[in-house]
């Protein structure tokens, strides 16, 4: 899976360099949680919501190797016309599960989800991954709320805590620390991993699916990860390269 994972990196790049517009930092940042959804834990009828929808080229990235769609269609990425738009579109390219838009709106998708799968009798879980500056929002919280007063467990969110956002750091912007036990404090299960660490990723969702109440991984990850000059560096959030630092990214992605 390291392989794919540095794969789905460079078409990133690729993506975003080529619409010259995109989000590469926080892209970049949970590459590694989304090839471990979908190349491990993902079974038949489990859905996905991207909550932080901007990230979308991660997310396009992983499904056309999945095999959704060609490759080549990563071309258009958004382009008017487009099925890859800015944020996932439920009815548009194939794989995609929930649409975003605003942020903040993921989890409660994904709790509605959840409870259509105990309401049909179904064993399925929901996968869904927030950003940290995502959290700010309150619809987040109310999300929080219900899950743990559901009982959801087939509810596993990832949050992407590589703790920077637009404008800044999270303890600049908007504290949102400490993460555990607020989650901890609304009923849920939470685990601490690294975030680029498939095996940990793998492991805490296996570990998570044994629990009986929604889980919450807090998934330490850094801005940016695997091109240098864009790891925690906030002026990569939402920036294209140009040739020349799409060609050194694209290098240092060749190397091991």
């Amino acid at each position: 899976m390291k392989e794919i994972a540095r794969q789905v990196r460079k078409d990133i790049i690729f993506e975003i360099y080529n619409a010259q517009s995109g989000h590469p930092g926080g892209a970049l940042s949970c590459a590694d949680i989304l090839v471990a959804i979908y190349f491990k834990l993902i079974n038949e009828g489990d859905k996905v919501v991207l909550s932080k929808g901007h990230a979308s080229a991660a997310l396009y990235a992983v499904l056309a190797e999945k095999g959704f769609f060609e490759r080549e269609e990563l071309k258009t990425f958004r382009k008017y016309g487009s099925r890859l738009q800015g944020h996932p579109s439920l009815h548009k390219a194939p794989g995609i599960d929930a649409p975003s838009g605003s942020l903040g709106q993921g989890l409660s998708i994904a709790n509605g989800i959840a409870l259509s799968f105990k309401l049909d009798g179904k064993e399925n879980c929901v996968y869904c991954i927030l950003g940290d500056g995502e959290i700010e929002e309150g619809q987040v919280w109310e999300a929080a709320m219900s899950a743990g007063h559901y009982k959801l467990n087939n509810v596993i969110a990832f949050l992407d805590y590589n703790k920077l956002q637009i404008d800044g750091s999270n303890d600049e912007v908007m504290k949102v620390a400490p993460v555990k036990e607020k989650f901890e404090a609304f009923g849920w299960y939470v685990q601490e991993i690294d975030g680029h660490n498939l095996e940990e990723i793998i492991s805490a969702v296996e570990n998570g699916k044994k629990q009986d109440k929604p889980v919450m991984i807090v998934a330490n990850t850094i801005k940016g990860k695997g091109v240098s000059f864009m790891e925690n560096n906030v002026s990569w959030h939402g920036k294209a390269p140009n040739d020349e630092e799409y060609k050194k990214a694209m290098k240092e992605l060749e190397v091991d």
